[in-house]
């Protein structure tokens, strides 16, 4: 919850300036709700950046005060939505039934899923996370196909990381995103999995991102407050399209 809808539009001109178009990188800009028309307006054409939405809900309209339907995203020019958020789930109580209500409400409408995942402390120290996030995962994803798995992104984001600036080890992250992996292998065999990307949120900052986008079980960074930040965001992107080539 950052940006007014004209901060987020100067965010966004000052970004386009900052990055060079790489057809190996791709960029999504998730702003408020709020924001999502004016950061759409304001960036330069051809857009060097897609849109995502912070959140949705699972249906397409009705009674239901507050919330924001996968047509009105659309709409605003959406191509994801980010589900399952650690802050949701934490704060505004959601589980996994819910977010999969919500990722089967945005295959419908063609957004592609961000579905994030990740467990808490006391699980890391406890040795469940294993446990957690592949619980999390086939929960979220339950009933999902093997054309539609191919719209959706994955996020690890250890809950202990997200804003404390401590971020997982490479290691951790890579051994969370290998056993995501093989567990999306295992349930929807290996070649519908294969354009699956897997991301890692938490305390990603220029300073470690390098190091997490060089690890061949890393495809992206799910970015935090880092991204507030043009400049710093900009160091983080351009890390990104050095890894990539």
């Amino acid at each position: 919850m950052h940006k007014t809808a004209a901060e987020a539009a100067a965010i966004v001109q000052q970004l386009s300036k900052l990055v060079p178009q790489s057809g190996n990188v791709e960029v999504v800009l998730a702003p408020p709700f709020t924001a999502l028309h004016a950061a759409g307006q304001a960036m330069p054409v051809p857009h060097p950046f897609s849109l995502a939405a912070q959140n949705l809900f699972w249906e397409d309209q009705g009674p239901f005060t507050g919330e924001v339907s996968a047509p009105m995203l659309k709409e605003l020019g959406c191509h994801y939505v980010i589900l399952g958020h650690s802050e949701r789930r934490q704060h505004f109580g959601e589980q996994d039934e819910g977010i999969n209500r919500k990722i089967r409400a945005s295959l419908r409408h063609r957004l592609r899923p961000i579905l994030c995942v990740g467990e808490s402390l006391s699980d890391r120290e406890g040795g469940r996370t294993e446990t957690v996030v592949i619980g999390q995962l086939l929960r979220c994803l339950d009933g999902i196909s093997k054309d539609e798995l191919r719209m959706i992104t994955i996020a690890y984001e250890p809950v202990w990381a997200i804003g404390t600036g401590r971020a997982a080890s490479t290691d951790q992250a890579a051994a969370v995103h290998k056993t995501l992996r093989a567990t999306l292998a295992s349930s929807w065999g290996p070649e519908a999995c294969e354009p699956v990307r897997v991301l890692y949120g938490g305390s990603v900052t220029p300073e470690n991102a390098g190091e997490f986008l060089s690890s061949d079980q890393v495809n992206g960074a799910l970015v935090g407050g880092a991204c507030l930040d043009p400049l710093s965001f900009a160091k983080i992107i351009s890390l990104a399209q050095n890894v990539a080539g």
